[in-house]
């Protein structure tokens, strides 16, 4: 792990550096890729199934048989940390939900807003190295809290042509019944397009690799919205002198083992506490089963000293992580002063796993320093917001005028004359009643 101590601020961009290719990079094989499942359908999903995930498919829809067979396979201890995880994003999630928003904005006209479920939205769920069933909760829990009418699961197959059964089980219990065997950027390209196997969708929602992530912001030229550009993980602990460090070396070891294109930050105002957070990181890396992974991602991995906590905070805000973790003495100054962060834990007892898993939080979350712009999924995520409006024979001749005034301004005869229709037709109506 590379050490840096008080960097300069005219530094601060090429030390907080993300080890992830540019768009520019990855752009012409996702079009190329688009292309080809834009005018082959299934055809083509088959041919990069092969091509990527070494299998060949000849459906691609995952069968009832399939998911009733998944319950067997999946240990209980498993099924039952699964349902409980499932209840506590349930609760989470379902707290979210927010009334109707009506005033009166002026005598006669009445403005109101009301939340609509998005109709389709499609759920990619990565396979891999490391199949995340964990993430279907997070997913398609909200979503089933929103009402989507229609949701669509791809998640790449194994080399037996099967979906890994924990995430066809968290599936079924989450009522999703069309999932799908594709996986990486042709399954973001299904979804964009539709084949004839796969439906086209309004939204699409999940992590993936660096090629999912640019496949994702590909697919919004072809009028399809994405959650947010969530690509490889990342995290970054705020520790200072009281924080234990075995469990700061313990949660970046976690987040580095998702993959080698990862990265994981240190930042403390504690010498002492880099050292030995460095010297817990060499413990406990060789006992991990994926230490060749993590071992790549903690190259990439940085212990920053700053001085004070002011520009310590000013250098995370900067970074905008997508995990951030606080185990300090000033607890309340870094959680009343993050503003760019997806996700934060706070205190020695809250390890970044909990929103990972069961916490009820969700951990689809913007990387790579979209925590500046983006939200985290949550259930607003699954819903648009309509507004409404109702304007009286008495609300239109009470605001009727500053439209007009306001069009005329603008050179918008059209607009005005909608307005002054109507107020001459209830001039009308008001001398023959007089």
């Amino acid at each position: 792990m590379k050490k840096i101590y008080n960097p300069n601020k005219g530094d601060w961009k090429t030390v907080l550096s993300r080890p992830t290719q540019t768009v520019a990079d990855i752009e012409a094989t996702v079009n190329q890729v688009f292309a080809a499942v834009e005018q082959e359908g299934d055809r083509a999903l088959q041919r990069y199934t092969k091509a990527f995930d070494k299998v060949s498919l000849d459906n691609l829809k995952v069968s009832a048989e399939e998911i009733a067979k998944a319950k067997e396979k999946v240990p209980a201890a498993l099924r039952e940390a699964i349902e409980t995880a499932k209840g506590n994003i349930e609760r989470f999630h379902k707290a979210q939900r927010t009334s109707k928003v009506a005033v009166e904005t002026t005598a006669g006209v009445q403005c109101w807003s009301e939340k609509r479920p998005i109709q389709k939205v499609g759920l990619y769920i990565p396979g891999g190295t490391a199949p995340l069933f964990s993430t279907i909760l997070m997913l398609a829990v909200p979503a089933k809290i929103a009402g989507c009418g229609q949701i669509v699961l791809c998640s790449p197959p194994d080399a037996k042509g099967e979906i890994h059964p924990a995430i066809r089980y968290a599936a079924e219990l989450c009522e999703v019944e069309q999932m799908y065997k594709v996986g990486g950027i042709q399954a973001i390209a299904a979804m964009t397009f539709g084949t004839e196997s796969v439906p086209q969708v309004y939204k699409i929602f999940g992590p993936g690799n660096q090629y999912v992530t640019v496949a994702k912001q590909i697919a919004t030229k072809f009028g399809v919205a994405i959650d947010m550009p969530a690509g490889p993980s990342e995290l970054l602990v705020m520790a200072d002198d009281t924080a234990n460090a075995s469990f700061v070396a313990a949660d970046l070891l976690s987040q580095a083992e998702h993959g080698p294109d990862s990265q994981v930050i240190l930042v403390s105002t504690s010498k002492a506490i880099i050292a030995a957070v460095e010297k817990e990181v060499q413990r406990q890396l060789p006992e991990l089963p994926r230490r060749e992974i993590t071992q790549k991602a903690i190259a990439n991995s940085k212990l920053i000293y700053m001085e004070d906590d002011e520009t310590a905070l000013e250098l995370i805000n900067t970074y905008g992580p997508e995990h951030f973790i606080i185990c300090t003495a000033k607890e309340d100054f870094y959680v009343d002063g993050i503003a760019n962060a997806g996700s934060v834990f706070v205190g020695n007892y809250t390890p970044e796993s909990a929103g990972d898993y069961a916490s009820g939080t969700n951990h689809t979350l913007p990387t790579n320093g979209y925590a500046k712009q983006y939200s985290g999924v949550n259930l607003d995520s699954y819903l648009k917001s309509i507004s409404f409006q109702k304007i009286t024979k008495h609300g239109i001749q009470n605001i009727g005028n500053t439209i007009e005034v306001m069009a005329a301004a603008e050179g918008l005869q059209a607009h005005k004359n909608a307005v002054s229709i109507r107020l001459k037709e209830l001039s009308k109506v008001t001398k023959k009643e007089n």
